[in-house]
């Protein structure tokens, strides 16, 4: 066999295998790994006034509208010419209906880089899954099924 057609069968298994990992990959929720709470930075023991920053306040600070949910908060970050995250809105929306205490938010991951870019959110649609505390639980890359959406909220 020429070393062209070895170049091709190499490319189109590579291409297939990616499309599996793809497959299975999206949409897919993971964990995230907390760490311990950091000690106080000298100068914020010194200075109470220097404000502490955590994920829900970003969020607020981008959509002051946006209000959290008791339980949690599904924090969907999409752009507007994204077939999936359409899907993804739809899927959301109708868990937060469904499920005491669960809200949707979507963020327009154009319009709100800096937000994007402090969180790590690398596609859309992205979701989060925030705790009541506004604390990040999960997250995943690519359009949830229901039923990953609702085995990843915390219980009761």
């Amino acid at each position: 066999m020429s070393a062209g057609l070895w170049t091709a069968v190499v490319a189109v298994v590579l291409a297939v295998a990616f499309g599996f990992y793809r497959q299975y990959a999206d949409g897919r929720f993971r964990a995230v790994h907390t760490t311990p709470e950091p000690t106080i930075p000298e100068e914020r023991a010194s200075n109470p006034a220097v404000p502490t920053d955590t994920l829900w306040t970003a969020v607020t600070r981008a959509l002051p509208g946006a209000s959290p949910g008791d339980r949690a908060t599904l924090l969907q970050f999409s752009s507007a010419f994204c077939a999936p995250c359409r899907a993804t809105r739809r899927t959301l929306a109708d868990i937060a209906e469904l499920v005491p205490g669960v809200a949707h938010v979507e963020v327009d991951a154009e319009h709100h880089l800096d937000l994007v870019r402090t969180l790590g959110i690398l596609r859309t649609p992205t979701t989060l899954i925030l705790d009541g505390s506004g604390a990040e639980i999960a997250r995943a890359a690519g359009a949830p099924r229901k039923e990953q959406v609702l085995a990843a909220l915390p219980v009761d």
